[in-house]
């Protein structure tokens, strides 16, 4: 009896020693994930993040979009010609929503963040002068797949900060999900979507979509998601490649984990160039939803973790003027109108300078777009049009 209880007890020490044997190795494999440094951010209109950086030994602070829809890192040409910069010419392509181009490559270059040196960079070149014009802050590049698959990106809106952490084990805080896309270059996530129909399909993960979700026409028309008698509003985007034209509607939920959005504003276009690359995916969920989370972007191991921060009840932009407004040579410019729309019907012209949005002088684009962001309230916009100021005021619409 003693020595069959012996032999059981052998037997289960040497379980607990081989078990020990592999935690160890796995240890040794996989160390703890380590913070290096924790940077600044701000936020444009929709919620585009802008980090600041340095590139190679210039002194010019950079605006860069942290965009996790871009399988690469790139810089702008204009930002190029300004820093004395000659990139070398490519055969390789990528690809917008309102065309495709073949780039060329500014190789081996670093980007200094405060604390933080990413080298080996190799930055394509594109224009992002409409981009410049939308946001009315100088866009001079694009961060995406080339940085964050290198390290554990923390993401966190309360505190308008972003922590670089060594790639490693991590353990994630309470109170959020476990988010489980697919990783390859860029990151594809599964979501239910729900109007006419409850629809589940992959959508392109796109932190540097200023938007709460995009869906192709393609797609809209084959599931029959959206109701047909759902209003559909008329609008201009914008984005790689230039401008394309969009209808801006809502739906009646996304659910995204256990967290699910009511009454969600989304816009709908024809992806002539597949970048949502139907039918793999549906579209795309962007930030104007997804700033609701503080975000822990682990491409190492490939989940995303979200937890509700205080923007999370936060509503959603309804508003519709039918107006498009630009900062172009430092003047704020109204850029596309569309038919029937409040702006048009107000008398608002395209290329009319505005000087003021209800007595803000201020000429702050983003401040003037907010201003624009009150569905069912009266705007007055004081403009220059050919020599000669006027005034005018219009009720901004909802499209609920």
């Amino acid at each position: 009896m003693y020595k069959k209880w012996r032999r059981r007890l052998c037997i289960v020490i040497i379980s607990l020693l081989h078990y020990a044997q592999l935690f160890g190795q796995e240890e040794f494999i996989d160390p703890p994930s380590v913070e290096i440094a924790t940077v600044p951010f701000f936020q444009l209109t929709g919620g585009i993040l802008i980090l600041q950086a340095k590139l190679s030994t210039f002194p010019d602070t950079l605006n860069f979009v942290l965009d996790t829809g871009s399988s690469g890192i790139s810089l702008d040409s204009t930002t190029l010609d300004y820093l004395g910069l000659k990139p070398t010419p490519t055969d390789r392509t990528i690809r917008g929503i309102a065309g495709i181009r073949k780039v060329s490559f500014l190789f081996n270059e670093s980007l200094h963040f405060p604390g933080i040196t990413v080298d080996s960079l190799d930055f394509h070149i594109s224009d992002y002068s409409a981009l410049t014009a939308v946001y009315g802050e100088r866009i001079d590049g694009i961060i995406g797949y080339s940085i964050l698959s290198r390290y554990i990106i923390k993401i966190d809106y309360d505190s308008m900060r972003l922590t670089f952490c060594t790639n490693g084990m991590t353990r994630y805080p309470k109170g959020g999900f476990i988010l489980n896309p697919t990783f390859n270059r860029l990151v594809s996530q599964p979501l239910r979507v729900k109007d006419n129909k409850t629809i589940h399909s992959n959508f392109l993960f796109d932190l540097g979509a200023g938007l709460c979700m995009l869906f192709s026409k393609e797609f809209v028309e084959d599931s029959s998601l959206i109701h047909r008698k759902r209003k559909r509003w008329a609008k201009e985007g914008e984005g790689l490649g230039g401008k394309v034209d969009m209808q801006l509607t809502v739906i009646k939920e996304v659910k995204i984990g256990p967290y699910k959005f009511r009454r969600v504003p989304v816009y709908v276009f024809d992806d002539v160039y597949n970048v949502t690359s139907y039918p793999s995916m549906g579209g795309l969920i962007g930030n104007d939803l997804m700033r609701r989370f503080n975000v822990i972007l682990n491409y190492y191991k490939g989940d995303i973790y979200i937890s509700p921060n205080k923007r999370y009840k936060e509503p959603f932009d309804y508003s519709y003027s039918g107006m498009e407004l630009y900062f172009i040579d430092g003047k704020i410019i109204i850029g596309d109108i569309a038919s029937g729309s409040p702006a048009e019907e107000a008398g608002l012209k395209e290329g009319d300078h505005v000087l003021a949005i209800n007595k803000n002088f201020s000429q702050n684009l983003n401040q003037y777009k907010i201003a624009l962001q009150m569905p069912n309230k009266k705007v007055k916009i004081v403009f220059l049009r050919n020599g000669v100021i006027m005034e005018l005021e219009f009720k901004v619409k909802s499209i609920i």
